[in-house]
């Protein structure tokens, strides 16, 4: 991983230095943006607040991919939760809204972090009013599902990574919640051509003119920014902007934020001077995804190619692109009003009767029990492709490849998923189990004069486009205020077309409840919306259950540890060189316990400190770019493994005097889990 190309100058000030600089921006004359604004301007209370949302960072399986080798052997960096509240102070009613450097959202977790805010808040945050969504990383750790479909490549439910990511969404709405102050909204729209790729023009083009004249270049390059202040203060902003989170392959077992996470942390640390570690208010930028099912970043249509041949750099140079246009839009932000509101409410996706309004041919149509097809095991091959010998396009069942699975598809089902190759009904099997979800909420939650629609899946373009056409005709609002929130409060793999889903590509494949699952969509949308546009209540329908009772692993825990013989824990393995030059790679290494000991949420397994006036101070961790932490298991017998903490010296870098510190945990036989903290000698840079 090379280090970032040339960025905003990050050299480290003493505290007392960057505290005073700090505070004669925040002190000093308005930015002319602002300069206009007045108390009277401030409609709303608003609050943001970020948390640590970073699970298991080794021997876990990783969610995105569904791939069984890709575990998690490291951090490169944390993952992150980015919340926000908006008050209406006219109407007192508050919404919330959360995006997290997340796969996805799942019902499991929706259900945990409601819990979590009931106990600390009562009714104030509850189901309608408050709306989660992932950017759809896949370098993060997996196992928090409560269905098996999505928990299997990970060998079953992983209850710290659960755990980590429900108290992390929590905390960060706490956050948000404590940072309330009156305020205001801006919004502003862009285009973005060069960080998207259709994955599946071949669907696409199936689709009608109407549909592929809004997308000449079959990509959506629409980015909409929602920007935030309080008082004559800027505290964050939400980026809308559809492409996949996939510029890291399966190849890797670092866990990243990938290229959104990426575009989040250069304007929160790098131009805004956050300091995660620090737990103080700052700059809060969330990149979430819209209508991403058929946008790649990889630019040149296969795994980590595009722009660049390097994986990490490509997550870089897409998060840059992203990252300038979102401060473009955000800079010419106008000033927008209207109050906020939400819907909600739960549907039977597998047993939805769908008026010819919303289906091609006008006639009445219904939804199928869920089914994988058999294109779904192919993967994305610009993406990631997954399972050998299922291919893109598959209409027909394998028959020895169905054989072997010993799933048996009834001829009715069959009939009702066609043209699908009908390869596991797991809408059937969820009878007896959890495998995929059947009763999904949907949401639309009003912020001003934005309207997101919370989607829990993955939309095509096409499909985002309908769904936003009906809910903006239903709402008597312009189709640029209304958003396809994907990846939102749960997960239920893709939605296409009807058109796209004939072609049975991988999102076609993935298309659970059959080929009119959009109309469907649409069909119940619009019922919201038109609950919402009416201010009437809507019936909520039926909440899944929780199925936390029936969660199982087979992933084993950690034994014991032992560092290696005549070694103590935070010993030094490999000592650093005596001094590096600016743009070189530091490397060392440490004994070490299990990461799993301790996932270490809000804290850090490694610190790069330097000297100064006499104490070290901390001016880089795990959730930094230029850092690298790598688990190595040594002996499994004896449980001995190594920490291995990798620095790339950023260009600019201040000069001084350094070491690298490595935190760590470790468990004895009789199960005792025992802090420790060891520190490399000292070393230059100049």
């Amino acid at each position: 991983m090379p280090p970032p190309a040339a960025r905003r100058s990050r050299r480290r000030l003493p505290v007392a230095a960057l505290t005073a600089v700090l505070a004669a921006v925040t002190l000093g004359a308005p930015s002319p943006a602002s300069a206009s604004d007045s108390a009277a301007d401030e409609d709303y209370l608003i609050g943001r607040g970020i948390s640590d949302v970073t699970g298991e960072a080794a021997e876990t399986g990783m969610m995105g991919y569904s791939s069984f080798d890709q575990k998690t052997s490291g951090i490169h960096q944390r993952q992150r939760s980015r919340a926000f509240v908006v008050v209406d102070r006219t109407s007192g009613k508050r919404v919330v809204y959360v995006n997290a450097d997340l796969a996805m959202i799942f019902q499991s977790v929706r259900q945990g972090v409601l819990a979590r805010l009931k106990e600390r808040y009562g009714s104030l945050y509850g189901e309608e009013n408050v709306l989660l969504s992932a950017t759809h990383t896949h370098s993060g750790p997996g196992g928090h599902s409560h269905n098996i479909a999505y928990n299997l490549s990970v060998l079953g439910f992983q209850k710290k990574t659960y755990q980590a990511i429900v108290d992390g969404i929590a905390d960060s709405v706490a956050k948000a919640h404590q940072d309330l102050k009156p305020g205001a909204l801006s919004l502003g729209t862009g285009t973005l051509t060069n960080a998207s790729v259709n994955r599946s023009r071949a669907a696409f083009d199936r689709n009608p003119a109407a549909d592929r004249a809004a997308f000449p270049d079959a990509i959506d390059p629409a980015m909409t920014v929602l920007r935030f202040r309080q008082g004559r203060e800027d505290v964050g902003a939400i980026n809308w902007f559809a492409t996949h989170n996939t510029s890291i392959t399966n190849k890797n077992t670092l866990i990243s934020p990938d290229n959104k996470g990426y575009a989040s942390y250069a304007w929160e640390h790098d131009h805004e001077g956050v300091r995660y570690l620090d737990d103080a208010p700052g700059f809060v930028a969330a990149f979430p995804n819209t209508n991403a099912g058929d946008m790649s970043p990889n630019l040149n249509l296969k795994p980590g190619s595009g722009p660049t041949e390097d994986e990490f750099e490509n997550a870089r140079i897409i998060g840059e692109r992203q990252l300038a246009k979102a401060r473009e839009i955000h800079r010419d932000a106008k000033p927008v009003t209207g109050g906020v509101d939400s819907r909600l409410a739960y549907v039977d996706m597998e047993d939805v009767t769908v008026g010819g309004a919303y289906t091609p041919d006008g006639e009445e149509h219904r939804t199928c029990p869920a089914v994988v097809g058999a294109s779904t095991l192919a993967g994305s091959v610009e993406d990631g492709p997954a399972i050998p010998l299922f291919e893109e396009g598959m209409r027909t069942p394998v028959a020895p490849i169905l054989e072997a699975l010993r799933v048996d598809t009834p001829s009715w089902l069959a009939t009702c998923q066609y043209p699908k190759a009908s390869l596991i009904p797991t809408g059937l099997l969820s009878d007896v189990l959890p495998v995929t979800p059947k009763r999904l909420p949907l949401q639309i939650m009003k912020i001003g004069e934005l309207h997101l629609v919370a989607a829990p899946g993955e939309f095509t373009i096409a499909s985002g486009l309908r769904v936003r056409r009906t809910v903006a005709e239903r709402l008597g609002v312009p189709l640029d205020r209304v958003l396809l929130q994907g990846y939102a409060n749960s997960y239920s793999q893709y939605v296409t077309t009807p058109e796209e889903y004939d072609a049975q590509n991988y999102e076609g494949g993935s298309t659970l409840y059959g080929r009119y699952t959009l109309p469907a969509y649409q069909q119940e949308y619009a019922r919201i919306a038109d609950s919402l546009r009416a201010g009437t209540p809507l019936d909520r329908g039926t909440a899944p259950p929780d199925e936390s009772g029936r969660q199982f692993t087979f992933q084993t825990g950690v034994v014991y540890d032992n560092p290696p013989s005549g070694k103590a824990f935070g010993s030094v393995l490999k000592a650093p060189a005596s001094s590096y030059a600016l743009g070189s790679t530091a490397t060392v290494e440490f004994a070490t316990g299990h990461p799993k000991n301790n996932v270490r949420r809000g804290s850090t397994f490694l610190e790069v400190q330097r000297l100064e006036n006499g104490t070290w101070m901390r001016v880089l961790d795990d959730g930094d770019w230029e850092t690298t932490y790598r688990w190595t298991r040594l002996n499994g017998l004896t449980g001995t493994s190594k920490a291995t903490i990798t620095w790339r010296i950023a260009p600019d870098t201040a000069p001084g005097t350094y070491r690298i510190v490595h935190h760590g945990d470790a468990k004895s036989l009789l199960g005792r889990i025992t802090p420790f903290t060891g520190a490399t000698g000292t070393f230059t840079v100049k």
